[in-house]
């Protein structure tokens, strides 16, 4: 089972991976380390670890899929997930990274909701961090089960031990290191992923006679698989925009801003994390693309794609490239699969420690307490997620499809207006959240329209705050004050730039 190349590159991967969750143990010295790795990652780091948690084993496998099965209309998500990404940089990053400073040095969002409108009561911090909670627990057992699927292919083992194999090298590494180990993890993820997909449909289009020869064979295959606009109305390609207003509302993204050294390398950061995401995006629709032709050329090894579209990537892997090679390039949707859970598990943490057992229980508790309770969350959450993934076909699996949406509508526009509407008020925050998340939950159900419902959610729910906001009693003067200092912190660079 072990002796096969693809097998030996797995492993030492998972062993290259877990040697770097040591390394970053040594650089943990307080809770603040275990968390948001001190605030202290670079412009390369933070830009490649936002792309890695955000890019899960769809990029490598869904979206090639879908091109392959129906042509490069179905990459207007990638576009509107680019746009949004982009945007995300640009509005969000730096002042979210001032302002969870001044606001007490907030360690996660339900924090920063907590201390930005001096919530007394605590109703944001613990709708924000049941949401996060639920959403993300279910979210990291689909990325179980999408690690233990890629074992039980692999190395053709029973999906009950791939279950336990897949999901241990993850747990391990974020168990020892925390924030630093999946950051700097996601740095060698993010490039192994972008590697592949860019030698990938290199490769193919090769193999078939270079570009122009390629794209022949896929319009001799069906001329509509060109036209990006096959099937679909405005209000479709309006929905799929719609995606990018996703990244708004991601912890595991958000916290990646929260953790910068300083604003000074977002700049950076976001020019590399911008281009990172488009290169990845043009490869995974190139694997789908320039698949379609190579299968249709090569009729006699297309049986395992035409089971499962979803299989592209990987049977061109183990067919254009010698085992060791393919083995690497298999890694990459390992490492698309452990960056996404890697995330995800340490947001969970970090919201069970920082925003119920330090704010409820323990409020004295020492640093090196919080980072093994801390730890202990890690494999709290951990068993949660395995034990939910036990099942690969439970319906409760099926809730992921909301936890984009979910957090995009119910966080996304409190996260916004927070930095941006200084007239904005906690009332006002909690009527945005509440009624992002519900608006999602029923135009999920009703589907009126066809669209996709994080859009909807999102103008109702800014139409919330702002409503509540102003019928609300202004904010106190320190709360202005503070707002005031971010922008003026965050206008400083740029004028003087």
């Amino acid at each position: 089972m072990f002796s096969n190349p693809t097998a030996i590159t797995f492993i030492g991967y998972l062993l290259v991976m877990v040697g770097v969750g040591f390394f970053a143990y040594y650089h943990t010295r307080s809770y603040g380390d275990y968390i948001l790795g001190g605030r202290s990652l670079g412009g390369l780091v933070t830009a490649l670890s936002v792309g890695a948690s955000d890019m899960s084993g769809w990029l490598l496998m869904g979206l090639p899929g879908a091109v392959f099965l129906s042509g490069i209309s179905q990459s207007w998500i990638g576009i509107g997930l680019t746009i949004g990404a982009y945007t995300n940089w640009c509005i969000v990053a730096a002042r979210l990274r001032v302002y969870t400073e001044k606001t007490h040095n907030a360690l996660t969002l339900p924090d920063y909701f907590s201390h930005r409108f001096e919530d007394k009561q605590n109703l944001l911090r613990i709708i924000a961090a049941f949401v996060i909670l639920l959403f993300f627990t279910i979210y990291c057992a689909s990325g179980v089960v999408a690690g233990a699927r890629l074992f039980e292919n692999t190395f053709g083992m029973p999906y009950e031990q791939a279950l336990i194999l897949g999901a241990a090298a993850t747990i391990l590494y974020v168990f020892i290191g925390g924030f630093l180990a999946v950051s700097w993890t996601d740095t060698i993820q993010a490039t192994l992923m972008c590697i592949a997909l860019i030698v990938t449909p290199f490769a193919v289009m090769m193999d078939l006679g270079g570009f122009t020869a390629a794209t022949e064979r896929v319009a001799s295959i069906d001329p509509k698989m060109l036209n990006i606009l096959e099937g679909h109305t405005a209000l479709g390609i309006v929905s799929l925009l719609a995606w990018g207003l996703g990244y708004f509302g991601q912890p595991h993204i958000l916290v990646r801003f929260m953790a910068t050294r300083s604003i000074s390398v977002i700049p950076n950061a976001r020019r590399v994390g911008t281009l990172w995401m488009m290169f990845c995006l043009a490869g995974a629709v190139g694997v789908g693309f320039f698949g379609a032709a190579f299968f249709a050329e090569h009729k006699d090894v297309a049986g395992l794609v035409q089971e499962n579209h979803e299989r592209v990537f990987i049977v061109l892997s183990g067919l254009l490239f010698n085992p060791w090679i393919a083995g690497i390039l298999m890694s990459a949707i390992l490492a698309a699969v452990m960056s996404t859970l890697s995330c995800q598990l340490l947001v969970c943490s970090s919201t069970l420690t920082e925003d119920f057992y330090r704010t409820f229980i323990r409020r004295n508790a020492s640093q090196r307490e919080l980072v093994w309770v801390g730890r202990s969350m890690v494999l709290a959450v951990s068993a949660v997620a395995v034990w939910l993934a036990r099942d690969p076909n439970s319906l409760v699996l099926s809730l992921v499809s909301y936890a984009w949406a979910g957090f995009g509508a119910a966080f996304g526009p409190v996260i916004i207006m927070s930095l941006w509407w200084r007239r904005m008020t906690r009332n006002g925050a909690l009527a945005g959240m509440v009624t992002g998340a519900i608006t999602v939950l029923v135009w999920n159900h009703y589907a009126w329209f066809g669209l996709y419902e994080i859009l909807p959610g999102f103008v109702f729910a800014i139409i919330a705050i702002v409503v509540v906001s102003l019928l609300d009693k202004a904010p106190n003067e320190r709360i202005s004050k503070t707002f005031d200092e971010v922008r003026s912190i965050v206008k400083a660079p740029s004028s003087a730039a």
